[in-house]
């Protein structure tokens, strides 16, 4: 689905980004701006503002700009799409389809929320009947795996009792069975509807919005020999519901970093490990639901830290997967360790039979990706036998050819050295010519702290700057004056072409649009949108400013031609064409001396 801008332009009039960020930050006025810690980086000192003017944000420190619908999308890590749904909402304005359909897109609502009325009142359910003096097998099962009862309440555990009294509960409330099934808390076969966690203890999946939107189960039934057996099971993917792009105690985690900063992230399997975590006071826990860590997860995980650890059990299972999770995180730029358990522990058990500060000294260990790696590399390896040591020489290397380094990569090898016997020499002539063998490094550019810029780049971002936010001394064509950066001279058309076919000032989103993020770039973008923070533009001596710094320009233009014609000049081999250069550069000399 696509909107049109018209519609876009109507719903960030309907809102005020002050009133959207101080639901997520808290802001303080400052003059004509508001200031609050970054929620996309860590720091103490407030260095994010916001402007209500111009309806946009910019934090000095790690250097994100953007309007209200980036922030909501970056906050919620959620697309334009979702962000602008989310904004519509609660601006209380219809979406509108590119191909609108009042029928389809009023039908496509009903469902939504008719699917989340039944998974809360499945959930409401479920906690009744756990209470209900009914469920014995559950709460010994509770009891059994030492879950505290705030616990259970806090994170809304329930329990199927059988396989029919769901249906005939929801059906009674009015529900349509259509929509209990598509709700997936409800399957059928043969004509009988069955409750699809029969007779399991439930562990409700709550968005970050705070929406119940499906539901694990944890069987309490033994396996019978030969038949198939899950111990945990979710409900399907529905309307509501995508298991890879979903994090259980995502809910929580959204409300802790509203109290704090969230230095890391503990990703671990299974909702016991998350209870287990969270009842030691580790609140800054999620799970993924299984074994397969996703680039959605980890996206979603980025809006909440840039560190991440994650803790999988101990076996084969939890190591494959591990080392997944590690490069997808890797790739989407998140720092990333890996917890080393006990043998045959996860953290469930860790926390419950060896203790708390046990768990914590793990985490303390935590391996770093390529670490991690040569230590898997080198397991079932028999290094006092030739073949083993081969094996694992040529496993390693492969690692080590990720390195970000070429010191890195010596002090790999150095190691692996010592671990082989193998001399350093031989190792390196393996890995191949470094130059060749290192990989580029993945540099991530973060906007930040200007370099000491030179006079005439910061006269050109700030004539830009007063181009674009309107400034009452700034005159003429904005695409007349000689930048000295493309992207200031992107802007000044944009300005142009918004003036004259809108009427309006440039919309800033449409100047974010210009360049693509965490490029120079786009650093060079920031650093004209700073200006407008800080009354730089409005202050008394800021016309006079404005015109020093055109003349600075138009300074530097003329001396650029100068030497020009004097190469020119010098190559020329005909009196005529040497004449006719003499004249230009006089002419330019004396526009330069009226400078």
């Amino acid at each position: 689905m696509a909107v049109g801008s018209d519609f876009i332009q109507t719903l960030k009039d309907k809102l005020n980004i002050v009133d959207v960020i101080q639901g997520y930050v808290h802001l303080e006025r400052l003059g004509d701006n508001w200031w609050g810690c970054c929620p996309f980086h860590h720091e103490k000192t407030p260095s994010f503002s916001v402007s209500a003017n111009k309806q946009f944000y910019h934090c000095f420190g790690c250097g994100v700009s953007g309007d209200v619908i980036r922030f909501v999308s970056d906050m919620e890590s959620v697309d334009f799409m979702e962000s602008v749904r989310i904004l519509a909402d609660k601006a209380k304005l219809p979406v509108p389809d590119e191909n609108f359909d009042p029928e389809k897109n009023a039908e496509k609502k009903r469902k939504r929320t008719e699917i989340l009325r039944i998974l809360n009142d499945t959930a409401h359910f479920y906690l009744d009947n756990l209470n209900s003096g009914k469920a014995e097998e559950h709460i010994a099962y509770i009891l059994e795996r030492k879950i505290p009862s705030n616990i259970v309440r806090s994170f809304g555990l329930g329990a199927s009792l059988d396989y029919d009294s769901l249906p005939k509960y929801l059906r009674d409330k009015g529900y349509s069975m259509e929509d209990v099934l598509d709700s997936g808390v409800v399957y059928e076969s043969g004509g009988k509807y069955t409750d699809s966690q029969a007779g399991r203890l439930i562990f409700p999946i709550i968005s970050a919005y705070g929406d119940v939107v499906a539901f694990g189960g944890r069987t309490l039934a033994k396996p019978q020999p030969g038949a198939p057996y899950a111990k945990y099971k979710n409900t399907k993917e529905t309307v509501v519901f995508t298991k890879r792009r979903s994090l259980y105690n995502i809910n929580k985690l959204k409300s802790l970093k509203k109290e704090k900063s969230i230095p890391s992230v503990i990703i671990v399997e299974g909702y016991m490990d998350v209870l287990s975590l969270y009842s030691a006071g580790i609140k800054n826990v999620v799970a993924s639901m299984g074994t397969s860590l996703t680039r959605e997860q980890a996206s979603l995980v980025k809006r909440y830290t840039g560190s991440v650890l994650i803790s999988y059990d101990a076996d084969s299972a939890g190591e494959d997967a591990t080392i997944r999770g590690l490069d997808i995180f890797r790739e989407e730029g998140i720092d990333v360790k890996v917890v080393k358990l006990p043998e045959g522990y996860d953290p469930d058990e860790v926390i419950k039979k060896l203790g708390r500060d046990v768990y914590l000294k793990c985490l303390e260990d935590a391996v770093p990706l390529i670490d991690y790696k040569l230590e898997v590399a080198g397991k079932g390896k028999d290094l006092t036998k030739a073949e083993g040591r081969r094996e694992y020489v040529a496993s390693a290397l492969k690692v080590i050819r990720t390195a970000d380094s070429a010191a890195e990569q010596e002090e790999l090898l150095r190691n692996l050295s010592k671990a082989t016997g193998i001399t350093y020499e031989s190792l390196n002539r393996d890995l191949g010519k470094r130059a060749s063998a290192t990989p580029p490094m993945r540099v991530r550019v973060v906007p930040g702290k200007d370099k000491k810029a030179d006079a005439v780049t910061e006269a050109s971002r700030f004539v830009c700057a007063a181009y674009l936010f309107e400034a009452k001394y700034a005159e003429g064509d904005p695409t007349g004056v000689p930048y000295v950066h493309d992207v200031h001279s992107m802007i000044a058309t944009l300005v142009k072409a918004s003036k004259e076919m809108y009427g309006r000032a440039a919309d800033i989103t449409e100047i974010l649009d210009l360049v693509e993020e965490n490029t120079p770039e786009y650093e060079e973008m920031n650093k004209v949108l700073e200006y407008s923070f800080g009354g730089r533009l409005t202050e008394e001596c800021a016309g006079r400013s404005f015109s020093d710094c055109m003349r600075q320009l138009e300074k530097r233009q003329l001396q650029e031609r100068i030497y020009m014609l004097n190469i020119k000049y010098n190559a020329a081999t005909l009196k005529e064409e040497k004449d006719r250069i003499a004249v230009e550069l006089n002419e330019v000399t004396r526009k330069l001396k009226k400078l």
